[in-house]
């Protein structure tokens, strides 16, 4: 394996790896908002259960990511200041 293969394989562990994945996780919350808005305009509740599995896997990536910055002791360190 590549030295750059390697190292593109642990930034997804470094802290920075993982502010950014959150960061891109939290990108799509406008959009599934704006579709939430639009469903219930509309009254289709096919698209309410997609906004609402969509906003469920956010919220799921974003508190998974937080987990591996306890873990890591980031998110400790930021709270005591």
């Amino acid at each position: 394996m590549s030295s750059k293969l390697q190292k593109a394989k642990g930034f997804k562990k470094s802290r920075t790896g993982l502010y950014f994945s959150i960061a891109t996780s939290l990108i799509g919350v406008p959009g599934t908002v704006k579709r939430a808005k639009e469903a219930k305009q509309e009254g289709d509740m096919l698209q309410l259960v997609d906004v609402a599995v969509s906003a469920a896997g956010i919220v799921t990536g974003v508190v998974l990511l937080v987990r591996e910055l306890r873990r890591l002791d980031v998110v400790d360190d930021i709270l005591d200041d």
